[in-house]
């Protein structure tokens, strides 16, 4: 089964995305921040990652960055799920290994089909 990891803050968020993954047939992994994210994917397959931009602890761009980094998570594709549009960051997550980037709120079908694009 194909597993995305949720990466964001906001609880509400990650259930509300987590039921339309989980109803889509993907397993789901969820983490707070960049932090906690690295550390489950350090003993869990993740196929996907939804991550957003602004969080504690570690925001999305340096997670992208060290999760990209490891040689096990290199081809693994990072969606930024994120209310931010400034041009600057959405390179910055470019440069650090992002591979989409999706302004909230968005779309479910968009997103759905974003992702099925990333994974086949």
């Amino acid at each position: 089964m194909t597993t995305i990891m949720i990466v964001d803050d906001s609880a509400s968020l990650r259930a509300v995305l987590g039921e339309l993954l989980s109803c889509s047939g993907y397993h789901v992994l969820s983490a707070v921040h960049g932090q906690e994210a690295l550390a489950k994917a350090a003993t869990e397959q993740v196929d996907l990652v939804l991550c957003d931009v602004n969080m504690p602890v570690m925001g999305g761009i340096e997670f992208v960055s060290q999760f990209i980094a490891n040689e096990r998570h290199a081809q693994v594709p990072v969606i930024m799920l994120t209310t931010e549009a400034d041009s600057a960051l959405k390179t910055a997550a470019k440069q650090a290994g992002a591979k989409g980037w999706v302004i909230k709120p968005y779309n479910d079908d968009q997103l759905l089909k974003t992702i099925d694009t990333l994974l086949s």
